[in-house]
């Protein structure tokens, strides 16, 4: 950051007394902010630069109109043929660096053989894989023939599956045989099968033999990656597209339909995450970024983009918390790690089982931890002070899969004060609004921005009229992105994220919608209804109570709860499963029978139920008053229980 200040005041004449003024530039004048990101990276844009912003109405924001990239020479142009371009550690496999020359050659060579499977610009290629090296290679080699990659991890149900990769009707399927998670082997090769009877589009089947070695790709259709890559020695070469070309489709929650299959363009995507992790992150050539992720959620996408800026990923398959907790700040030991990224929730873990990292591990290599998915409570600020290092950087950060980045978060340059993220990210220009609209300062309001940034998406899939795109961030405020959030802006221009505003789930940072959960559940005969809430707690923690109403006879016994959980496991992830199952007689619906999913979510924060909603609004009003009467019944238990 600091240097970025000085090649400003070098090269464009602007001098800044500090981040507060940097930041206020940064949105106040988008062209020349993010024209400078594009010159301090160099980051290799083509064609037409004379329109940096061609038109900035939101939505549809046109940036870079003529210019021409590749995402993926974007990443690799920094690579060295003998130095490490990422290292890789699984529950099974010991650490070990695949080098600029290995990823090269791999690249190139999935390549060559996608092109021969008739793969080109705008083909989508789906990935069914753990965080591996072979997702990295993959999505390169994808974005190099300009055609489009989704991945999702293989702990996904096929019903999760299909509802994602049917929307864009993937011509190829990468998918491994199974993978090991906590110890335990977990064959996938049925829900491969499953998966591809759903998919009529899809022309031939990768198989990668990660569980077992041995595993053959036997059925109709399919290859192995050794045949995939098997093919003469073909130079890498990279596809130039426009700016706003599809790079990928990345998923995220739909409070009805299907999920919101989001779509960001290569230009957008290398601005972005080469100012979030180049500056905002501090990474620089050579430095150590993990993140502990999966394929599924898009800190796998910013962890890869660390490339952009030299960065070296670090990626890591299993658990985090096999065999101990103490694993994942065994490996960052073992790597080297200069950022070390997590989720507040195993940051809270490790602080509850007493762990002390700095005492056990040589951290002497880690400068900043990354904390995401929730807000990170204040105590485990001080935990990670006083147990991991005492002049670590604790960047706490919150974005979300919309835009595959951080709207507010750490800034190398600012203190950290517990409980805040420290800073709006440059060029992001995040402000609080009330229900009027009016921006405020200390005090709550809705997360908005209200200016483009480069990787909004570029569209949904199968939204030609962007009717759906509207709708998810732009109907409360015409003009300005809605994120979802709500946030509190201090006087000193940190952030506190207090929550979500609307219905929309997020368990370990991974969002989703409740519709994916109330498909599963309700095709079950003996429940008629239900609704899900997602709750943030005091601390940092998450509850999901999943609420039914039961068909008549029936009674939500264990063995219902059981095989509610299992269905809902077998369908979607382990992270959908509820943390408690409650009947209920009736699920609040509106006048025109939508679930009343943020009402009661109010309801369940302690909010008065005339605040919630207005008299009237309710079809059966009496639905409502059952959840303020089972709020506080459990208030009462709880205080009862803490006596």
């Amino acid at each position: 950051m600091t240097d970025y200040m000085g090649w400003l005041e070098r090269e464009r004449g602007l001098r800044f007394a500090g981040y507060d003024e940097l930041w206020r530039w940064s949105v106040d004048d988008l062209a020349a902010f993010w024209s400078s990101v594009v010159d301090y990276y160099e980051i290799p844009l083509r064609g037409e630069r004379t329109a940096v912003l061609g038109d900035a109405a939101m939505p549809g924001a046109r940036w870079f109109p003529g210019a021409q990239l590749n995402y993926a020479e974007a990443l690799m142009r920094r690579l060295a043929p003998d130095r490490p371009a990422f290292l890789f550690a699984s529950e099974r496999s010991p650490l070990r660096e695949i080098s600029g020359a290995q990823l090269e050659a791999s690249v190139a060579s999935v390549a060559a053989g996608l092109r021969r499977l008739g793969v080109g610009r705008g083909d989508r290629v789906v990935a069914f894989m753990p965080n591996i090296p072979e997702a990295v290679i993959g999505l390169l080699a994808c974005a190099s023939l300009g055609a489009i990659w989704a991945s999702c991890s293989p702990d996904f149900g096929t019903r999760g599956l299909v509802d994602r990769f049917a929307q864009i009707s993937p011509k190829v399927l990468i998918a491994v045989d199974g993978y090991t998670y906590g110890g335990k082997p977990f064959d996938r090769r049925a829900v491969v099968d499953e998966l591809r009877a759903e998919l009529p589009s899809l022309e031939r089947t990768v198989l990668i033999p990660y569980l077992d070695p041995a595993a053959t790709a036997e059925r109709p259709g399919e290859m192995s990656w050794a045949e995939l890559i098997g093919g003469p020695p073909t130079p890498l070469t990279f596809e130039q597209v426009p700016f706003d070309q599809p790079l990928w489709v990345l998923y995220s929650s739909g409070t009805t339909g299907l999920p919101k299959a989001l779509v960001h363009g290569h230009g957008g995507v290398a601005l972005e995450h080469s100012k979030a992790i180049g500056l905002m992150f501090d990474i620089r050539d050579g430095d150590r970024m993990f993140w502990f992720t999966t394929t599924g959620w898009m800190m796998w996408n910013f962890l890869v983009g660390s490339l952009l800026v030299g960065g070296v990923p670090v990626l890591y398959d299993g658990s985090p918390g096999y065999p101990t907790l103490d694993a994942l700040w065994a490996l960052a030991a073992r790597a080297r790690v200069s950022l070390f990224g997590t989720s507040a929730a195993f940051l809270a873990a490790c602080q509850k089982a007493s762990i002390r990292p700095g005492d056990t591990h040589d951290l002497s290599h880690l400068e900043a931890i990354g904390s995401t998915g929730s807000p990170l409570a204040v105590d485990t600020f001080g935990w990670v002070y006083d147990a991991v290092k005492p002049d670590v950087w604790l960047a706490s950060m919150s974005g979300g899969t919309d835009v595959v980045s951080a709207f507010v978060g750490g800034c190398p340059l600012l203190p950290v004060h517990a409980g805040e993220l420290q800073a709006r990210a440059l060029g992001a220009k995040v402000e609080a609004f009330d229900e009027a609209g009016h921006s405020v300062v200390g005090e709550t309001g809705e997360l908005v921005l209200t200016a483009p940034l480069p990787s909004m998406p570029v569209g949904f899939w199968n939204d030609p009229d962007g009717a759906r795109y509207r709708e998810s961030y732009f109907e409360m405020y015409p003009g300005v992105w809605r994120h979802g959030d709500w946030i509190r802006i201090t006087e000193r221009g940190s952030a506190v994220i207090e929550g979500r505003s609307d219905s929309t789930l997020n368990r370990q940072g991974i969002r989703f919608g409740t519709s994916e959960l109330y498909g599963v559940v309700e095709g079950l005969p003996e429940i008629v209804d239900s609704l899900v809430i997602g709750l943030e707690l005091p601390g940092g923690g998450y509850r999901m109570p999943l609420f039914v109403v039961l068909a008549d006879g029936i009674e939500l016994d264990a063995a219902l709860k059981t095989r509610i959980n299992g269905a809902i496991r077998a369908a979607l992830s382990q992270r959908h499963v509820p943390d408690e199952i409650v009947a209920v007689p009736a699920v609040p619906r509106t006048l025109t029978g939508k679930k009343m999913e943020v009402p009661v979510k109010r309801v369940l924060q302690g909010r008065p139920l005339a605040e919630v909603a207005a008299a009237g609004a309710t079809a059966d009003p009496e639905a409502l008053r059952w959840f303020e009467r089972w709020f506080e019944d459990v208030a009462v238990r709880g205080t009862e229980a803490d006596d």
